[in-house]
């Protein structure tokens, strides 16, 4: 690595430091009390309906809204000693580069009603400050994909729904919100996660906090098990491949999305043990039907030309299953995560998605029947034997990040061990009264081939949780 660009990036590592005199004024901050959940906010629910002291109730008056904005960002900055072109025979070539990424802002909007027990959740994401793009069908242009520039940024709505609450235990919500897999479900915010970057083994097989519209059930039982049910749309097929599986099948690409294949949801976590939270959670639902073209159909000698799809759909359904634990006691924090993914008829896949549109703007590759994912970070704070308050937070942590997108495959598929990957990384987090924090690591990506080459990379992050 060159000493001009090494010296700089290694010279971030201390600059909390900078930040100790103004930590010496910040007040203890708690990112969420007991009485308030990630995916719901509430007041005591045993005076839900109830009146406060000495409130008048006039009829028809508005009932109080109770208002909460957030927000968090993150910024990256990397340095790669590899090209980007990882396609070849023995990899990436050498090369050395600079990245910077203004890689999201999220802003949060908390509506509640806690008189009638109502909540409603707004959360939009800006990525990359890049142009964005729809995708439209245009049947009176022979069914062609036309591309509308119609945005000067990128913009995500990621969650959107409603919330009931139905007793003290049980709610219900409807709309647009994360789907209950893996470990972003949860902890998904700069604050939540070691790493400069969110674990690439989870977002390299799944979708990047996985966000679909549908309803969603949640129960928590009293002992410390808290149990989440969905039902949302289900993925499209045409967005699977190779290198990262089904993580690009999630519909962006178009102004509307099709819902004729659903997916059902089941999570459960046990929140028993202070500092512990671990759990299972699988996904089942259907890929074909929500293909922008009902082009993976079953042929038949007596078609009805009339009718879509006459002798039925190819069936491609997709399982997913992983069982995750997060820790956070005393100066420790964890993260583990394993997933394992199932996709059916996938040959019938990878052969109708080689023959796409290239205006899909989606890579054709065949799509692997199974995949394997799983990754770990462990951190230990060391702020208090540096004389530091609760304030700080000084955390030296590892992580490893494997994932396989071609995990044992059909036999007729080559099973490329460009597709296996592993990824060592080792550095160091600083958070500053749980609001603002900056991170360094350096980490190795290597393939299940010693004929291909190692890739190596420095990243610097900061953001901030509000």
């Amino acid at each position: 690595m060159r000493p001009h660009l090494l010296n700089p990036l290694l010279s971030l590592l201390f600059a909390p430091l900078f930040l100790l005199p103004l930590a010496a004024r910040a007040q203890s901050f708690r990112a969420h009390d007991e009485g308030r959940s990630r995916r719901g906010r509430f007041m005591d629910e045993s005076r839900i309906g109830e009146p406060e002291k000495n409130e008048v109730i006039t009829v028809g008056s508005k009932p109080k809204l109770d208002l909460d904005v957030n927000a968090y960002a993150d910024l990256q900055f990397a340095y790669f000693n590899y090209g980007e072109n990882q396609n070849r025979a023995n990899g990436s070539q050498k090369d050395s580069r600079l990245v910077f990424d203004t890689t999201r802002l999220v802003l949060e909007l908390e509506a509640g009603l806690p008189e009638y027990g109502i909540e409603a959740e707004f959360e939009v994401e800006f990525e990359h400050g890049g142009a964005g793009a729809a995708l439209e069908l245009e049947y009176e242009e022979f069914g062609e994909f036309d591309t509308d520039v119609e945005k000067a940024g990128e913009a995500l709505v990621e969650e959107l729904y409603l919330t009931k609450k139905l007793g003290r235990n049980l709610e219900i919500s409807v709309g647009r919100f994360y789907v209950a897999v893996g470990t972003l479900f949860a902890d998904y915010r700069p604050t939540d996660y070691l790493g400069t970057i969110r674990s690439e083994a989870e977002t390299r097989i799944i979708p990047n906090t996985w966000n679909d519209m549908g309803m969603q059930l949640r129960l928590d039982i009293p002992w410390g098990l808290r149990l989440t049910g969905q039902v949302v749309n289900g993925l499209d097929s045409t967005g699977f491949n190779s290198n990262t599986w089904v993580a690009t099948g999630l519909q962006q690409r178009f102004e509307l999305v099709r819902a004729s294949d659903l997916a059902a949801v089941l999570r459960a976590d046990v929140k028993r043990f202070a500092g512990f939270i671990f759990g299972v959670s699988a996904y089942y639902g259907g890929t074909t039907r929500n293909r922008p073209k009902p082009d993976l159909v079953k042929q038949c000698d007596d078609a009805n030309p009339n009718v879509v799809a006459p002798c039925g759909y190819v069936s491609a359904p997709l399982f997913v299953a992983d069982a995750h634990l997060s820790v956070n006691r005393g100066g420790w924090r964890a993260h583990a995560m394993v997933m394992y993914g199932h996709l059916g008829n996938a040959a019938a896949v990878s052969a109708r998605n080689a023959r796409l549109s290239n205006l899909l703007n989606v890579l054709r590759t065949p799509v692997s029947d199974n995949a394997l994912t799983a990754w770990g970070e462990l951190g230990y704070n060391i702020a208090p034997a540096l004389g530091l308050d609760g304030n700080h937070r000084l955390e030296p942590y590892v992580r490893v990040d494997y994932m396989d997108s071609q995990f044992r495959p059909r036999a007729e598929l080559f099973d490329n061990p460009r597709f296996e990957r592993t990824v060592y990384t080792v550095g160091t987090s600083y958070t500053l009264a749980g609001l603002a924090v900056i991170k360094l690591d350096f980490g190795q990506r290597r393939m299940g081939s010693s004929a291909f080459r190692p890739e190596n990379s420095l990243r610097m992050s900061t953001g901030f949780v509000y």
